[in-house]
């Protein structure tokens, strides 16, 4: 599995959209929008680091989203 096929699967996970999770780690949309297409790679450590960063803060992050955010 390649980092762009891994960002989307965490991307899911949070039950973030592609805006809210780019807000959520201050990425630039359109730079999150590339990486998940492919027209960009993102470095494997921003990668690793976005996923510690998830796992860290899952048990608050459904509260910090507003169910009617989430696409």
């Amino acid at each position: 599995m390649d980092s762009r096929e891994q960002l989307m699967m965490l991307r899911r996970s949070t039950g973030m959209n592609k805006r809210q999770f780019a807000e959520y780690f201050g990425i630039p949309y359109r730079t999150l929008q590339d990486w998940e297409l492919g027209n960009r790679r993102m470095p494997e450590y921003l990668l690793k680091l976005m996923a510690y960063k998830v796992e860290m803060e899952r048990p608050g992050m459904l509260q910090k989203i507003h169910p009617e955010e989430v696409l």
